[in-house]
C-alpha cells in the first residue's frame, strides 16, 4: 500500500481522567467525526457520538449531566447506558430509533481510552493497568500534528535515528523485539548528554535503559532507568487520529519515589520536558516525511520491518 489507512484499530487516547470530573461534559475529535466524553453522578465515564439522533443537536455545547444519564440541550432527551433514550423533554415515550452510539471507553492509568474498530467489532484485548503505588502523580502534553499513529509509534523501533536526530550515541538492542499479538515489547540502550540539567551534568554522557511495551498502535509506554541518577520513570506517548491527515500526541510522565526529601515532581516534570524536546525534533520529519511501503532498510535500522509486519493485524 502507498499510503497507510488512516484509521487503525484498537485502543486510543481521547484525554486524562481529571480532565473529566464528576457531571463534566466535553467534546474530542476521533477518527474522523467528533465524540462527547461525559461522567456521571457516580462516576462512570462515557464516550458517546457528539449528535443527538433525534434532530441532530450537538451533545457537547449546552448538553448536561442529570444523575446517570446525559441531557440534550435542544429538547431534552436523555439518553443512558448503551445510548438508550430514558425520557424525552416532554414525558412522552422515547422513539425507539432514538439511540445514541455509545464507545467502548476504558480508564487505564488515568488514561481514557476509547476503542476504535472499522467493522464495529467489540474489544479483543485491552491495555493493562499498572500499579500506580510509589510513583508520582503524572504530568503531561498535548500537540497536535499531520501524521499518522504508525508512524509515530515507529520511531520506538527506529534505532538508526536515535544518534542523527536525539544526539545519542551507542544505541543498541538490549533485547530483541517481541511480540504477542497486539503487544510488541523492545529494549533499547544508549547514551546522551542531559539537556535541562546544569552544567556538569548536561557535559556528560549517561547510560540510558528504555524497555518499550506498545499495545496496538495508540498506545507506548517506555520504562526508562538511569542508573547514574538512580532513577526510573513511565513515559507514555499517546497518538489518536483525529481525522485522515492529523493526530492528537499525547505524551505523559511519572517517576518512581525511592525516599523522602526529594522533589520527584520536579524530576517528572524533568522526563516530561525530556521527552517533549525529543518529540519536537521529530515533527518537522514526521510532517514532511512520506510513507514507504517497502523500504530500503540496512543493518542499524532496529526491528523495522519486524515493525511493520506487526502493524499490519491493525487494519481490518
Amino acid at each position: 500500500m502507498e499510503t497507510l489507512p488512516p484509521y487503525p484499530n484498537g485502543w486510543y487516547a481521547v484525554g486524562f481522567s481529571d480532565e473529566l470530573p464528576r457531571r463534566r461534559v466535553i467534546s474530542r475529535r476521533f477518527m474522523g467525526a467528533e465524540i462527547v466524553l461525559y461522567r456521571t453522578a457516580s462516576g462512570v465515564a462515557r464516550a458517546v457520538d457528539a449528535h443527538c439522533p433525534h434532530l441532530g443537536a450537538h451533545l457537547g455545547v449546552g448538553g448536561r449531566v442529570d444523575g446517570e444519564v446525559l441531557v440534550c440541550p435542544f429538547h431534552g432527551f436523555a439518553y443512558g447506558d448503551g445510548g438508550t433514550c430514558v425520557r424525552t423533554g416532554y414525558g412522552t415515550k422515547p422513539p425507539a430509533a432514538a439511540r445514541l452510539r455509545e464507545h467502548e471507553l476504558r480508564e487505564t492509568n488515568g488514561i481514557l481510552l476509547v476503542h476504535h474498530d472499522s467493522a464495529g467489532c467489540p474489544p479483543g484485548w485491552v491495555v493493562p493497568e499498572l500499579d500506580s503505588r510509589g510513583w508520582t502523580q503524572v504530568q503531561r502534553r498535548t500537540f497536535e500534528l499531520r501524521d499518522h499513529p504508525q508512524e509515530t509509534t515507529e520511531n520506538s523501533v527506529d534505532i538508526g535515528h536515535f544518534a542523527f536526530v536525539h544526539d545519542y550515541r551507542d544505541a543498541t538492542l538490549a533485547h530483541e523485539a517481541e511480540v504477542d499479538g497486539p503487544h510488541l515489547k523492545v529494549g533499547v540502550a544508549a547514551r546522551r548528554r542531559l539537556p535541562y540539567i546544569g552544567r556538569v551534568l548536561r557535559d556528560r554522557r549517561m547510560s540510558f535503559q528504555f524497555d518499550i511495551d506498545i499495545w496496538g498502535l495508540g498506545y507506548s509506554l517506555v520504562h526508562v532507568h538511569v542508573p547514574a541518577l538512580r532513577l526510573d520513570a513511565r513515559l507514555w506517548v499517546l497518538a489518536t487520529p483525529i481525522d485522515e491527515r492529523s493526530l492528537t500526541l499525547r505524551m505523559a510522565a511519572s517517576v518512581r519515589k525511592k525516599r523522602p526529601g526529594i522533589a520527584y515532581g520536579l524530576l517528572g516534570w524533568f522526563m516530561l520536558s525530556s521527552l517533549a524536546h525529543d518529540a519536537q525534533q521529530d515533527f518537522p520529519i514526521w510532517e514532511n516525511k512520506r510513507y514507504v511501503d517497502k523500504p530500503a532498510l540496512a543493518a542499524g535500522d532496529g526491528p523495522i520491518g519486524l515493525y511493520r509486519r506487526w502493524a499490519k493485524q491493525f487494519y481490518g
